[in-house]
């Protein structure tokens, strides 16, 4: 029998974000992308999610590489928390490699990985496989497919692509390659189905540029603008037009200013001269010449916009006349703290543009067509759809077999499962340990689904604590029983509830030495179960319930 290729996602499907796909042929492994996930609204205090590498760190001696296509956090942000189970050669496009070096070096690694710089239309030998990056269009600078020569044949995966035929800077997606590579024979393509259900063409960045001029030509006041940190090209055009108009720029949030300073000392931007000023000397410009590119799009708690809107940044605040552009859709999810935002923006009397339909924003990943172009010039024998939740996967699927791939060689997966591939066959053949790792602070992993359930508890119900004191001598009450609420009712006007509940504790531990029952545990057991019952009846609510037993 044929070996077969395993291809692994431990992230990215039925999710949006946590991207990471392992390739596996004999005792050779790749890995592509290493993302971190947003926390859901349920996921009490838990800052990013990041994906279970147990799988790797088990074959931790077959790992020859991680390539990443580009710099965004759902493609790169678990590296730091990765690379404390692994460690392989990371290979990427110099932008990329940018970031990734300064995440390293906030966790205080960067001696624990080589760093490789990668081009597009050079060829990586990683073991058995070769890889090569193929240019492609998105929302960030540096951003590639990976073309992926195995001993089975030949798989490309596309990361987060677009066409876009009026790019700012890069050059348009490398169409031509994949055409190559397509009349050559493609065995699997992967691709991204983040707007699978947009029909049409996404539109060009170079529309909202067209925007952001008729926006500062018609202004006299001071102009705020929010973005997405990573998206250069963006930043790059608001800075041309600033200069244009005579304005000068302050950059503020320090993802903003951590992107600007890598993108500018790799040659992705050029800031036009005696443009750019710091934030403490913005305020010395007339409005008419000032322009603020911010932090905070996603309406985020700590972002320098936020702390504008309500009055906590050091040197901006937010006044009657100014127009606030926010030049970013809401991620899903943020959809809330974008409103809260938008709402204080207005309170404080500015003028906010944020709707879509006033092309401020575009997105970075392709629409039905482009994705039916990516299908139509690789001409794959097999599709695997990824990089979305599941109805986007879904969509996809149906779109590749209109598109006339066979039904038996369109694949939906999941995240742990085993995808085979053999030059005549796909299909799935057991599963990997795989999932959520929760990063709370500096702690990895030490957040489980118990530690959830009991914040969620806590969240929702609050907690009753119930203290007694009993003799060391006999086991009779010395003290107590006292009742401590939090997030539950407020003792001082609820009086008689907690004597009810004061009753219930003495009752049961009446009962209790009645019975014979004198062990700690089970007296625990007896009275939060009792209070428990007492306090559904008496409120229909079910706090979580301490029971402390001190010998006195």
């Amino acid at each position: 029998m044929a070996d077969k290729l395993k291809i692994v996602a431990l992230g990215g499907l039925n999710e949006v974000g946590k991207n990471i796909t392992v390739y596996e042929y004999k005792n050779d492994i790749i890995v592509v992308d290493c993302g971190m996930g947003f926390p859901d609204d349920d996921m009490y205090g838990v800052d990013v999610v990041v994906p279970n590498v147990t799988y790797l760190a088990k074959n931790r001696e077959k790992i020859r590489g991680i390539f990443l296509t580009h710099g965004h956090e759902d493609h790169i942000g678990a590296i730091p928390y990765v690379l404390r189970d692994i460690t392989a050669p990371i290979y990427a496009t110099p932008m990329t490699l940018g970031l990734v070096k300064l995440k390293l070096e906030e966790h205080r690694m960067m001696d624990i990985a080589e760093l490789i710089e990668i081009q597009p239309g050079v060829s990586y030998k990683a073991g058995c496989f070769s890889v090569e990056p193929i240019h492609i269009n998105h929302s960030i600078a540096g951003s590639v497919s990976f073309a992926i020569t195995t001993p089975v044949g030949i798989v490309i995966q596309t990361g987060d692509f677009k066409i876009d035929p009026t790019p700012i800077h890069d050059e348009i997606t490398d169409l031509t390659r994949f055409g190559e590579l397509g009349r050559k024979g493609v065995l699997a393509l992967l691709a991204d189905s983040t707007n699978v259900e947009r029909p049409g063409f996404s539109n060009s960045e170079r529309r909202v540029g067209m925007r952001f001029d008729n926006l500062f030509e018609s202004c006299k006041n001071r102009i705020i603008v929010t973005t997405f940190a990573s998206n250069v090209h963006r930043v790059q055009q608001i800075m041309d037009i600033a200069a244009r108009y005579g304005r000068k720029v302050a950059v503020t949030g320090r993802s903003m200013e951590n992107m600007l300073k890598v993108a500018v000392g790799l040659g992705y931007m050029t800031i036009p001269s005696d443009t750019l000023v710091d934030i403490d000397k913005i305020k010395n410009f007339p409005d008419d010449k000032a322009v603020i590119i911010t932090t905070g799009s996603q309406g985020e708690t700590m972002s320098a916009l936020y702390r504008m809107a309500f009055s906590g940044h050091k040197y901006i605040e937010i006044k009657p006349g100014d127009r606030v552009v926010i030049s970013a859709s809401a991620v899903p999810g943020n959809e809330t703290t974008v409103s809260k935002i938008i709402n204080e923006l207005f309170r404080k009397g500015a003028e906010v543009m944020y709707r879509a339909v006033d092309e401020l924003h575009v997105s970075g990943h392709g629409f039905q067509e482009e994705l039916k172009i990516m299908i139509a010039l690789t001409k794959p024998k097999f599709f695997i759809p990824v990089h979305g939740e599941h109805r986007h996967l879904k969509l996809h699927a149906v779109i590749a077999r209109d598109m006339g791939i066979p039904p038996k060689n369109v694949l939906i997966s999941d995240i742990g499962q085993i995808i085979e591939v053999s030059k005549k066959d796909i299909g799935l053949n057991g599963s990997v340990q795989s999932g959520k790792i929760f990063v709370d602070g500096t702690g990895i992993g030490d957040v489980g689904s118990i530690v959830l359930r009991d914040r969620k508890h806590l969240a929702q119900d609050g907690m009753l604590v119930i203290v007694v004191g009993l003799s060391q001598d006999d086991g009779g009450i010395v003290s107590g029983p006292d009742i401590i609420t939090r997030g539950f009712v407020y003792v001082k006007e609820n009086a008689s509830l907690i004597e009810e509940l004061r009753t219930v504790v003495l009752e049961t531990l009446v009962t209790c030495e009645d019975d014979g029952i004198s062990d700690w545990t089970t007296l625990k057991t007896t009275i939060k179960a009792a209070v428990s019952q007492y306090l559904y009846k008496a409120t229909r609510r079910n706090p979580m319930v301490l029971t402390v037993l001190m010998e006195v």
